[in-house]
This record gives structure tokens, sequence and C-alpha cells, in this order.
């Protein structure tokens, strides 16, 4: 399968990556203007089939100087086991207006031999805190995950 990648915001087919957002184990029932508005202030690559369907999607936080949260790493459930996250993670470790940085961070339950690939490894203990922030408004009002 030919695989297109591209950094064209204007290419995100959001009712898909909404879809998957939404049904991932770190969003669930993110609301899809939400997701839209995450993806207007970050730099997204997208990965498309010979069809032109988004088939998977990654996107970097980032003040494009110092420091990049990796996030959003999602392929298509019938695209997996092709290497389409790895391109769209190289795609965006090579980004020429991320090569100053200091730090890339990123957060995962799964993936770790995947980003160890890459030169991620653990972060040590005690170095970073976080805010958890429990009903922020992010997720569609009464969702309930399912079981």
């Amino acid at each position: 399968m030919a695989i297109r990648l591209s950094l064209d915001l204007q290419e995100v087919q959001f009712d898909r990556v909404h879809a998957w957002l939404a049904g991932s184990y770190w969003s669930p029932g993110i609301r899809r203007e939400v997701v839209e508005n995450a993806f207007r202030h970050s730099l997204v690559a997208s990965a498309f089939d010979e069809s032109g369907t988004q088939v998977g999607v990654a996107r970097v936080i980032t003040d494009r100087a110092t420091f990049a949260y990796l996030c959003d790493v999602f392929v298509d459930e019938t695209c997996r086991g092709m290497g389409i996250g790895k391109l769209l993670v190289q795609h965006l470790l090579r980004h020429p207006e991320l090569q100053t940085l200091r730090h890339w961070a990123l957060a995962t339950r799964d993936a770790h031999s995947l980003y160890a690939g890459f030169g991620f490894g653990p972060v040590p203990e005690g170095r970073w805190m976080r805010k958890p922030m429990p009903n922020a408004g992010w997720q569609v009002v009464g969702y309930i995950p399912p079981a």
C-alpha cells in the first residue's frame, strides 16, 4: 500500500480523527470541537492511502524552538502493522522547525518499544510533574466509556 504523508491541516479528515481519538484510552469521549481546536494549535502529520482516505495521524504540541510533546499518534485498525505509525513519528522528528529542540516528550501506555526505537526513554523518577484536570469540559457531556 502506498502511503502519502501530509502536514497540511486542511487535509485532516476530522470525522475519522475525532472517532479515533474519542475511542482511544487517552481521550475517551473527547468532544470534536476540542480535537479541532487542539489540532489548529499543533503541528499535525497525516497519512493517507491511495484512495485519499486518512489512515493515520500524529500531533506535536511545540514552541518550535526548545520543546515538543508528541501525542495523538493513531493508525486505523485496518492498517496497523504496516509501519504507518513509524512513518508519522519519523516525519515529525525530522521536521526542519523542530531541529533545535532540547526535549521531546510523550506518554504511552503500550508502545514503549516503538518509541524507544526513536531514542525515547523513561523519564527520571521525580523529575516531571503533572496537574490532572478532571471535568475540564473536554469530554462529551454524559459520556460513559465502553466496558
